[in-house]
């Protein structure tokens, strides 16, 4: 079976900083994939290659099956980005922003219609499709981002930190919408998290990077095995990493997170 997210040797090289370095790894269709590492290990930088935001130095990568490089427009049509920073307008309803990403996709005026009533009921939102996003929480902005992400139906859907500035409770709203895209739908998704339990909660597998590599590849239960008999994730990640992620990372680390949160409310 074809994988769905496929990198061979994939490398990008800014000057003489190497932010991935020779990264070969598949996500099988149908699979939600965690990939997992300290601030600096190259995991958004692989996320923009995949979507096709910035070129490989070397190496190559498919996506549903299409090259990054030789077909980017195809690849675009496959897939769906949230990313960590509010994409939503806060001056417009939770309709009128779907409706938007759904012109954006090319979809027709009566199918989009169709689809904006069907996306609203399944992230939860119905009953606050016309109100104005700036009156969310922040569970419900990030319910609606995944919605305007997969309004064209994209086979594969990636995440960038999707519950960072969330609160328990929304976070575990988020992640049931996740399981429900992953069981309903097939969606394969990729994602990536500083929290551990979100990890071990969500993903079939996880691959760890550490200084642009790939350091540790399979689930979050043989992953912890191999450490210790009592080994929970966040041992996994110390144990491959040599960092702790309740470091918090740098000053501009904790600046990003924080305005995040300020918009996410």
């Amino acid at each position: 079976m074809p994988q769905a997210i496929e990198t061979r040797e994939l490398t990008r090289r800014f000057g003489r900083v190497t932010a991935v370095d020779a990264l070969s790894l598949a996500v099988r269709p149908g699979e939600v994939f965690g990939l997992l590492g300290p601030n600096g290990a190259g995991k958004t930088t692989t996320i923009k290659m995949l979507i096709t935001l910035l070129p490989p130095t070397s190496g190559s990568a498919t996506v549903s099956g299409y090259d990054v490089i030789a077909d980017q427009r195809l690849v675009r049509r496959s897939i769906g980005y949230v990313p960590q920073l509010l994409s939503s307008d806060g001056a417009l309803s939770a309709r009128e922003n779907l409706d938007i990403s759904g012109r954006l996709y090319h979809i027709p005026s009566a199918d989009r219609r169709t689809r904006i009533s069907e996306a609203l009921e399944f992230m939860g939102l119905a009953d606050v499709g016309d109100n104005l996003v700036r009156t969310f929480s922040g569970g419900m902005i990030r319910r609606l981002e995944i919605a305007q992400a997969m309004l064209h139906r994209p086979e594969i859907l990636f995440l960038d930190e999707p519950t960072v500035g969330l609160d328990p409770v929304a976070r575990r709203a988020v992640w049931e919408h996740v399981r429900r895209l992953r069981d309903r739908e097939g969606t394969t998704i990729l994602l990536t998290t500083h929290y551990m339990d979100e990890a071990a909660e969500l993903c079939e597998r996880v691959g760890i990077m550490h200084l642009g590599k790939l350091v540790a590849l399979g689930t979050p239960e043989s992953l912890a095995a191999e450490v210790g008999p009592a080994a929970t994730l966040d041992d996994v990640f110390t144990h491959y990493t040599g960092s702790d992620l309740d470091e918090g990372g740098t000053y501009r680390d904790v600046a990003r997170t924080r305005r995040t949160a300020r918009r996410l409310g």
